[in-house]
């Protein structure tokens, strides 16, 4: 069974974020924590590569 996609809005809104985080904190770990949170809010699983 396929997963179920974001909307295209929701979507770009974390992508954004994520930017926003990775250009303002410069430490990884601290990073980390910050998108888990964005992902959390969203209710969809993140692993870190």
């Amino acid at each position: 069974m396929a997963k179920k996609r974001l909307p295209k809005s929701i979507r770009k809104h974390i992508r954004d974020e994520k930017a926003r985080i990775r250009k303002a904190i410069s430490n990884p770990d601290e990073q980390y924590r910050a998108i888990l949170a964005l992902y959390e809010k969203f209710k969809i699983g993140y692993n870190k590569k």
